[in-house]
């Protein structure tokens, strides 16, 4: 799984980056549009980096657990953070041109990865040694 979150967190900075050039050169840097849809491209841009970076760190430290239910956690909270990144490319895409301040793509990328990073957490918990060891006498 490093390899998959290295690929896609390196896939996403560099949708980060064209991202940036994108509201720069298309849009000469959101002027005169209103603060919503400024608003909108900004927090989906600055999304987009957050997701890459998650999916980088995961890259270059996961450790996979052995296998039971700690694996399962770790597999599914990756899942839900290799997923983010396609989330927040659609956020941008979509969600800056509609109407009112819906976030249907920004909402479940943002959720997803609170829970990707949960379980992740949540699969290297382990209890302390002290209750691990056999009380003697």
């Amino acid at each position: 799984m490093r390899w998959l979150h290295l690929a896609i967190g390196l896939v996403a900075l560099v949708a980060f980056l064209a991202s940036g050039q994108y509201m720069d050169q298309a849009h000469d840097h959101l002027r005169g549009y209103d603060d919503a849809t400024r608003l909108l491209f900004r927090s989906t841009h600055i999304y987009l980096l957050f997701a890459a970076l998650l999916n980088l760190v995961l890259g270059l430290y996961l450790v996979a657990e052995a296998p039971g239910w700690r694996r399962w956690m770790q597999r599914a909270g990756s899942v839900l953070l290799l997923a983010a990144p396609g989330f927040f490319a659609a956020a941008f895409l979509t969600e800056p041109w509609l109407t009112g301040l819906d976030r249907p793509y920004s909402r479940p990328g943002a959720v997803g990865s609170l829970a990707g990073v949960l379980l992740q957490l949540l699969s290297r918990v382990r209890p302390p040694a002290s209750q691990t060891v056999a009380k003697e006498g």
